[in-house]
Order: C-alpha cells, then structure tokens, then sequence
C-alpha cells in the first residue's frame, strides 16, 4: 500500500496536466508489455511498420515493462513545455541518475546490453536516447496527437467538474479503482509496496494518459509534486472505433436537425474547437460558429476555455440521439 499524507497547502495544490513525452512513455510501456491492449490494437497496426526505423531494441532496454519506470523520464514527462523541451531534459539527464533509474528499472535481473552500452557513452548516450525517443515519438505519437490531445482536453475538463461538485474526495476516489481517501491520506493500493510519504505542501499533479490503461503510476520525489498516472475517459472513441462517415447523408438525425449541424454533433465525440471543426468539414468559421451557438442553446453541446481556445463536446443528449440515429440504432 502507498499512502500520501495530504496537508491544506497540498490539496490547495492540486493540478492536472497532460504531457507529450508521458503518452511516450505510457505507450512504450504498452509495447514493452506481452501484449498491446485490444482497446490500442488499431493504433499498433497503423505504426508498427514505421516502427522499423526506430531503435526499439534500446527503447525497450530503457523503459521495461516492470513495475518501476525510469523516474529521469517521468521528471522530463512532468515538465509543463511540448515534446522539445522535453526531450531536450532527457538529453541533459545526468548519467548516473540514468544509470540507477534504469537499474532500478530492472530490479533483480540485470541490465541488458543495450541499457549498459548507453550508460558508458556518458552525456552522448543520453542524447542518443532522447533522439531514439524522437523517432519513436514522431512515428506512433505525433500522428495521432490531435486526437490524444482532444481526449486528454475531455478528461481533464470532466475531472474539474467533478472537484467543483464533490471535492477532492470525489476527485480522487474517482481516478481509479485503486485509489481511494482517508482522512487526510491519498491510498493507493499497490501490494507490492510498503511507502508512507507527506507531500509536505509539495502539491500533487493528476496526469491523464490515453495509453495508461489499466494501470496507476505513482511519481513522489522530495522537493516537487507527487504525480499519479490514470487512464483517462474516452479512450474507446479513439482509432476509429465510432462511425467513418460522419456526414451520414440521409440519415435521421440529419433530416431532424440538418447535415451540417448533424456532421458537427457527430465530429463532437471529442472536444473540438470552431476552427478544428471548420477545417475537418470544409466550412467557414463563421458558419461552424453559428451552428454551435444554436447546438448549444438546445443543450446538444457544451463549451468551455481552454488556454486561448474555446472547445465545443456534445452532452449526454445529444450522444444519445447519435447513438440512435447510427447503423445499430433505433430512431423510432
């Protein structure tokens, strides 16, 4: 069992974030595992064979599927900048922290060649791992990053709405079902570990991860935040799992509200903003705009801020009224 003594300064301090390198590292994980979930295997298909050009060997030499992961990555996978600087705290890693971590990593079984090679470059090793991580990033992440990004947006707007309505309890309770509260403790309930911490007004960061599942990864370091690692919502909408024509000309739920409104709410399984949706369905901003505004006044979508953009997602409503109008639905 894990438990995490949490003051009123550390609750005060609660953050959630999303990370380019930690979907990275999560979905390393994932092919570092004996097999890729069912949930992810339209993902693999797609990028295996770009994977030829990336240095698996050493990716999997640094990142096992064991029940540690490197904590030098998890700390460039926290840092709130895109994948460049983090990479880049990568190639600056100091070597003999690579060095235990990886270690660590592997527990009572030793290195394997390829993990020791990169720790005698020195320096030049850590560079050659950030850019192994760069090819492999700009193959089986990048690609798809748009649609991992617009998940993440959901989980984390979801996760919000959930800590205004019943507090940090609720919050956390609801991560996963690992995780639960006592007093004033944050449990998680890994029986392979014995660990007492206070956060000691350190703070706590909540990273969703779209290739967590179904794991709970847990980051505490002296001097910055705890870190938990949860499997996001939504991740059954990614890789083509929901309909491919999203105009459905014909359809009923075009002949109720219209084909652009109903090819909106269809793309709104996933928070959009106007310009993303304009773009994907070949119409002005404007005329995206004016859709939303009347969407949303009949309560088919709900919007909110989101850095500088405002992003649009569809309400329970209106994902009943696609579930109904699709192929296996039931419209009336």
């Amino acid at each position: 069992m894990i438990r995490l003594r949490m003051g009123v300064a550390d609750v005060a301090r609660i953050r959630f974030g999303y990370s380019p390198l930690a979907e990275v590292v999560q979905s390393l994980y994932q092919l570092s595992s004996p097999g890729v979930s069912r949930l992810h295997r339209p993902w693999w298909e797609a990028t295996q064979s770009g994977l030829r050009g990336v240095d698996m060997a050493l990716l999997r030499a640094v990142l096992p599927a064991t029940a540690y992961v490197a904590d030098f990555l998890f700390s460039a996978a926290s840092h709130a900048g895109g994948i460049d600087e983090q990479l880049r705290l990568v190639a600056d890693a100091d070597v003999e922290e690579i060095r235990t971590d990886v270690a660590a990593a592997w527990g009572r079984d030793p290195m394997p060649a390829r993990a020791r090679d990169l720790v005698a470059e020195g320096a030049a090793g850590a560079r050659r791992l950030a850019d192994a991580l760069w090819r492999y990033w700009s193959v089986a992440i990048e690609p798809h990053w748009r649609q991992l990004h617009a998940v993440l947006e959901d989980d984390v707007a979801y996760r919000a709405g959930q800590l205004t309505a019943g507090g940090v309890d609720a919050l956390l309770s609801g991560l996963h079902p690992e995780v639960s509260v006592r007093g004033d403790v944050l449990r998680i309930d890994k029986p392979r570990h014995s660990v007492q911490h206070d956060l000691a007004g350190d703070g706590l960061t909540l990273f969703p991860s779209v290739f967590a599942w179904p794991r709970l990864m847990v980051d505490k370091v002296p001097g910055r935040p705890a870190t938990l690692v949860y499997a996001c919502r939504g991740v059954g909408r990614l890789w083509g799992h929901g309909r491919d024509d999203p105009g459905c000309d014909g359809d009923a739920l075009g002949a109720l509200l219209g084909h652009s409104r109903a090819a909106i709410l269809d793309r709104l399984a996933l928070p959009k903003s106007t310009t993303d949706l304009a773009g994907e369905l070949g119409q002005s901003p404007p005329s995206v705009s004016f859709h939303l505004s009347v969407l949303r006044r009949s309560g088919l979508v709900t919007s909110w801020r989101s850095g500088r953009r405002v992003v649009y997602r569809r309400t329970q409503l209106a994902d009943g009224l696609v579930a109904a109008s699709g192929p296996d639905g039931d419209p009336g």
